[in-house]
């Protein structure tokens, strides 16, 4: 045998060892998420009932549902990607399109790094000492702020990125015909780069949504209806997360059916962003 063929024979072994480790591992974290999918779904659609969507959260050993929760999740989730869209577009805007090379640009890209990998519970302690101490009390708005500044650094990133990839030549035919900067960045880079900018936004929706360690320290929980954004309110994670550790089999329910109903939320938006994602590809 030539030492060419020896050689093909070596690497093809080679590649089959490392394949067949690289699907047992997509195996083993296929099963992990299967089975956390199935209990979900075993556990959680024991639970559905239109009282999950019509009723306020129980008292103690009593049926209820999960309304309030609901509610409290959506408006904060809603007021927090209002203010931190547009803080992460403008931002993600400017260092793609004037300061591409700047210095800024690269202290503020670092910076942005540290608070997209930070911990949210760190962002919960920096608006409470913010806002909730100062105001003397827990708030739905403070909770609103938290999730905001969790929102920004992801809208930055994908902002920033999809900016990158729109062809130079798109913004010299603008700026040919005598559009200014702005209107080239309004009319063209935004046009082309709108799927991804919202899918960005989309997949900032998935993380909030989910997100229970800064709620705790600042808009915390309500049992009661609340639409006052100046008092505590409910939300659907930390509902989740005190009725979960309670003893009462009632409110262990409600947790599993609230974590099914964040589940296939954020699956529903993770599949729509991709599919756009996907669209834009096809473009």
């Amino acid at each position: 045998m030539s030492t060419a063929a020896s050689l093909h024979q070596s690497r093809k072994r080679k590649n089959g060892v490392m394949m067949m480790l690289c699907v047992v591992a997509a195996g083993i974290g296929l099963a992990w998420l299967a089975l956390i999918l199935g209990a979900l779904l075993y556990k959680g659609l024991a639970g559905v009932s239109l009282s999950v969507f019509t009723e306020m959260t129980p008292p103690p050993g009593d049926a209820g549902g999960l309304l309030n929760a609901i509610y409290g999740s959506i408006v904060m989730t809603i007021i927090g990607i209002i203010v931190g869209t547009p803080i992460g577009v403008l931002a993600g805007t400017y260092m793609a399109e004037y300061g591409r090379f700047s210095k800024l640009t690269t202290v503020v890209r670092f910076i942005n790094d540290i608070l997209l990998s930070a911990p949210s519970i760190i962002i919960g302690l920096f608006v409470y000492e913010l806002m909730v101490r100062p105001m003397g009390h827990f708030s739905a708005i403070a909770g609103a702020v938290a999730l905001a500044i969790l929102v920004i650094p992801v809208v930055v990133r994908t902002t920033e990125d999809m900016l990158n990839l729109v062809p130079n030549a798109l913004r010299e035919a603008g700026t040919a015909i005598g559009a200014p900067r702005w209107v080239v960045i309004r009319s063209v880079a935004y046009r082309a780069a709108l799927s991804g900018i919202v899918t960005g936004i989309l997949l900032a929706i998935a993380r909030i949504s989910g997100e229970t360690a800064p709620l705790l320290f600042t808009a915390l929980n309500n049992q009661f209806w609340s639409s006052n954004l100046n008092a505590p309110m409910a939300s659907l994670p930390v509902t989740i997360f005190q009725f979960a550790l309670s003893p009462y089999e009632e409110w262990q329910q409600l947790a599993w059916t609230g974590a099914l109903i964040i589940t296939l939320t954020v699956l529903a938006l993770s599949i729509f962003a991709r599919s756009l994602t996907g669209r834009r590809e096809d473009k």
